[in-house]
């Protein structure tokens, strides 16, 4: 090997590099390193790493261990490399030669992970992984090896079921995380399952006394300092109650503790939690009974405000001790952007399951993924997280000391610059402070939103602080006084402008003595104490004051108890104006909301909630969002898909508010949804069946074989599902068919059932999807009284007994309804056989007279029994020339031609069945215009009855031009 070259090295460096390599040539055999990156790095090394120079002089074997084996230059793929070391300890050792051992491997490789750092040889993910599986394998060795020694004297722990039981550590921070940096202390926790006694030992242990003594010797083999060194810093105090709790406890305390006692603080600690010493096994159920504590179902928005106040403790404490330059707690530091991805872990994780992960860069790319945070935030954090965390190693290395303090000393600051790849301390210094600004810059932005806070409206808008000033007071006076001067209190909200000032006291006393409100936590007081008087401002710019207030406040009831969701519109102050806002437009978006608070979530951006899915994006944007729950999470699944469904459907509702959507096109929305909800409960519901059952097959020919065939199942939409004209609270009529025939039709799975009763369990457990009531309501009702034989019917038929039903057996009614029918789901070859069905029915000939007194007398039957048309109100659906009349007169006129004109049987829709009749000139001049024309007048006046909860009656001098029409051309077609 040829001498290495240090005439690169920055003067500042050279003589103390050249000093330590001629003192390691003097011990090393060199001449193993054949590798010329090798010689080449050489001087890098030393000048930027004195703890490598120093091992190397201190235990040259270990220098010669590595230029000799090649392990300097080999990337490791997981821990076997660290077991392959341990392996190498004799079994039956004191605990002398023990740690002895475990700190040579150690320094072993520490050296080579930051030797293949600074050489620029490892990427930062790599040495992330190999410091953190070092770690992991170092402790679980010597847990699994104190163990079996302790176990040899007091014997074996067993629970009350005569189990084994065994330690469980869980690593926290970065270790649990597996981004442990280079000279890190290691925070654990140990516990394990269950409470009992050993067995078989000199002398019996409670369980707990003998993993606590487990415990203690765990951490002195690991942490004492030798001659030799140490082998990890154990850091203990994240384990319930700190460093006043037993050093171990078993799963059930644990369980209580985290319910009851734990601070909000230790949410974030145990995102990073991972089990390091136990088995997957027991990681499962251990987190399994965490994870409640860590991911609520809900939007936590409370953990923006927990944050922050966890954020400016540490700040103080930075300051108090003079560590402005820590570039892990310092402004701009690796903390903020960890807070940053805790914060959407903690408000989101419960809801997108894909957020339950520990390593920030994932993390980071997840919120890009998401639309969490902008693709450009989100490279630039990515960015300075890489740089920061390079520059943590780097400084480590050093000396092997843990510190994220900048240096202060000029050699140091040298040595730093120029093992990040920098010629002075100032070029580094400039791009390291150009990261932490963008960092902190977006840690602000994350932390107090895009929006004015409170504090800066009151103080950059004197009229908004007078009122609210004002109107804090009247609230705080209601809220905390026992007597009131209610004719002041009037009085001041007259002064302020409210329109009905007497309603708005008493709906503001009524809300303070609301059941809802008697059980609040002092969190909720304190956050209710500051969202009224920012609410009363708002409600005080609307034109119906009592109205908004009202059905605001019954929002404030429904969510009083759970006041993260007042943390959420202080947090935001666009949410709360749009909050109003949506209030002061419809009853039912504010009873939406009110039911469902989790819809809060689309109003925080305004530019979200108008941003409606394009019809063909929904069945995409639904399976992504199902694609991260594990799947058999049924609650979970059956959630997200509520909550999908009412996000869109609330969005097409302030589109169709704001002026945005048509009648036409918000039908299309909320049909296209309704669609993508069959399609996807189908789906969770088949693979639920076919893991019980297996694949449902059949047989038609029992004498040929070769016939056998998977039998198909599809959804037939009917109704306003059918006919693509939904509405916001449209239920579901469905039809379920399958195509199974012939002498053998059996599942083929383990468990074999008759294909007939298969379909019927599949299609209780659609129902069941869709109609159980979980925290997110109900996904859809579901009618399936339109198949064959109504109520009497069964729940699914057959392709041949569903062409035999309508062929021989349906009333007329039941073809006037099939013209709307519509295959929504299911398997290709079955829904096109039901399309053969429907067009060879609807096109077989009638007779003419018949039909027409048939839908006659239908028509009148519902309306004597339906109609609620009056000397004042007009009934839009059913009353005489409404809604019902025209979908009759269209279904008649269907019926009568589509044996000659087949293809207007492609529309379901009474709109587009209209315009295919008038393009084929089947009825007569300007029917088709004045019927339309009625049609989406009465439906569009449909759609802002139900936005605002009302029935669908107008004044019976309202639409008369259009009743008219209607009752003209009725008369037209049926003789009267």
């Amino acid at each position: 090997m040829s001498a290495p070259l240090f005439e690169n090295l920055p003067a500042a460096l050279k003589p103390e590099a050249v000093a330590y390599w001629h003192d390691l040539s003097s011990r090393v055999d060199f001449s193993f390193a054949n590798d010329e990156k090798i010689t080449a790095s050489l001087p890098t090394i030393l000048a930027a790493s004195p703890f490598i120079a120093k091992q190397g002089l201190q235990t040259p074997q270990l220098f010669q261990n590595l230029l000799k084996n090649g392990d300097l230059t080999r990337v490791y793929d997981h821990q076997a490399n660290f077991i392959a070391h341990l392996k190498q300890i004799p079994e039956d050792c004191d605990d002398n030669t023990l740690m002895q051992q475990l700190r040579n491997w150690r320094n072993y490789e520490m050296v080579r992970i930051a030797w293949r750092d600074i050489a620029g040889w490892s990427t930062l993910e790599e040495n992330l992984r190999d410091l953190s599986n070092l770690a992991t394998t170092f402790v679980d060795y010597t847990a699994q090896r104190l163990y079996r020694d302790l176990s040899k004297r007091f014997g074996v722990p067993h629970n009350k079921l005569a189990e084994p039981q065994s330690l469980v550590v869980i690593g926290m921070g970065k270790l649990g995380g597996e981004e442990l940096n280079f000279s890190s202390d290691i925070d654990l926790i140990f516990t394990y399952p269950a409470s009992g006694e050993t067995q078989g030992g000199s002398r019996v242990l409670d369980n707990q006394e003998f993993f606590i003594r487990l415990g203690q010797r765990l951490i002195q083999v690991l942490n004492n300092v030798t001659p030799d060194g140490f082998v990890f810093r154990v850091d203990m105090r994240l384990r319930p109650f700190g460093e006043s709790g037993p050093l171990a406890m078993n799963f059930n305390a644990l369980e209580d503790y985290y319910q009851t006692h734990a601070r909000e603080w230790e949410r974030y600690a145990l995102i990073k939690a991972r089990v390091i010493s136990g088995g997957e096994e027991i990681e499962k159920q251990l987190f399994k009974m965490l994870k409640p504590f860590v991911y609520r179902r809900y939007l936590d928005f409370s953990a923006f405000e927990s944050l922050r106040d966890l954020k400016s403790q540490i700040d103080q404490e930075v300051r108090r001790k003079g560590n402005e330059h820590n570039i892990k707690l310092g402004q701009g530091g690796i903390r903020e952007i960890e807070f940053i991805c805790q914060a959407f872990q903690l408000i989101r994780g419960g809801r997108q399951p894909a957020l339950q992960i520990r390593y920030v860069l994932a993390v980071l790319e997840r919120l890009k993924e998401y639309e969490l945070l902008p693709f450009e935030v989100v490279e630039e954090l990515k960015m300075a997280y890489r740089f920061l965390r390079t520059t943590e190693h780097r400084l480590q290395a050093i000396e092997d000391k843990q510190t994220q303090n900048l240096p202060s000393d000029v050699l140091t600051q040298q040595r730093l610059a120029f093992s990040m790849g920098f010629q002075t301390w100032e070029e580094f210094y400039a791009v390291l402070q150009n990261h932490r600004n963008k960092v902190q810059q977006h840690f602000k932005q994350v932390m107090t939103g895009h929006q004015e806070t409170p504090s800066e409206q009151i103080n950059n808008n004197p009229e908004y602080a007078h009122y609210f000033n004002v109107l804090k007071d009247v609230w705080l006076q209601i809220e905390h006084r026992e007597e009131l001067d209610k004719l002041s209190l009037v009085q001041i909200l007259n002064d302020c402008q409210f329109q009905n000032a007497e309603n708005i006291l008493e709906q503001l006393l009524k809300l303070k003595v609301s059941p809802a409100l008697r059980h609040r936590s002092k969190h909720g007081q304190e956050r209710l104490d500051i969202l009224m008087p920012l609410l009363l401002v708002q409600v005080l710019h609307c034109g119906n004051q009592t109205v908004v207030l009202e059905r605001v406040l019954k929002f404030i009831e429904a969510v009083a108890k759970r006041s993260v969701y007042l943390a959420l519109l202080i947090e935001h102050p666009l949410a709360l104006i749009q909050l109003v806002h949506l209030c002061a437009e419809s009853a039912w978006i504010a009873d939406q909301i009110s039911r469902y608070p989790l819809l809060l979530d689309e109003l925080l951006d305004q530019r979200r909630l108008y941003d409606i899915l394009n019809v063909n994006e929904i069945d995409n944007a639904i399976r992504a969002q199902l694609a991260h729950i594990p799947q058999e999470d049924l609650e979970m699944q059956m959630d997200s898909l509520r909550h999908f469904k009412r996000a869109q459907v609330l969005k097409v509702a302030a589109a169709e508010l704001n002026e945005q959507l048509v009648l036409e096109k918000a039908s299309d929305h909320l049909t296209a949804i309704a669609d993508a909800m069959i399609r996807q409960t189908l789906n969770i519901a088949w693979r639920q069946q076919i893991e019980k059952y297996g694949e449902p097959y059949c047989r038609e020919h029992d004498q040929h074989p070769e016939s056998l065939r998977k039998a198909g199942f599809c959804v037939i939409a009917y109704g306003k599902a059918g006919g693509l004209e939904m509405s916001h609270s449209s239920d579901l009529d469905l039809v379920f068919l399958h195509d199974s025939r012939g002498g053998f039709q059996m599942t083929d799975g383990e468990r074999q059932i008759d294909n007939n009763v298969f379909f019927s369990r599949l299609v209780t457990r659609i129902m069941h999807l869709f109609t159980t009531s979980t925290a997110a309501g109900i996904l859809y009702e579901v009618d399936p009284r339109l198949r064959p034989g109504g109520k009497s019917g069964l729940l699914v038929s057959s392709l041949e007994a569903f062409q035999d039903y309508q062929t021989n057996q349906a009333w007329t009614w039941e073809h006037q309804a099939l013209i709307r029918a519509r295959a929504v789901a299911g398997d290709e070859k079955c829904i096109a056989r039901f399309n053969q069905i429907r067009k060879a029915i609807l096109t077989q000939p009638f007779d003419l007279e018949k039909l027409r007194k048939e839908v006659q007398e239908m028509r009148h039957k519902m309306r004597d029994n339906l109609d609620k048309t009056h000397e004042t109100q007009f009934d839009l659906k059913q009353g005489a020339g409404g809604i019902a009349d025209i979908e009759f007169i269209v279904q008649y006129n269907v019926l009568r031609w589509a044996s000659a004109f087949p293809a207007i049987l492609n529309e379901t829709s009474m709109l587009h069945l209209l315009r295919e009749l008038n393009k084929y000139q089947l009825l007569p001049p300007n029917s088709c215009e004045e019927l339309g024309g009625a049609y989406k007048t009465y439906r569009m006046k449909q759609h802002h009855l139900a936005l605002q909860l009302q029935p669908a009656f107008v004044s019976i001098s309202e639409f008369k031009y259009h009743r008219e029409k209607v009752v003209y051309w009725w008369r037209q077609f049926f003789s009267e």
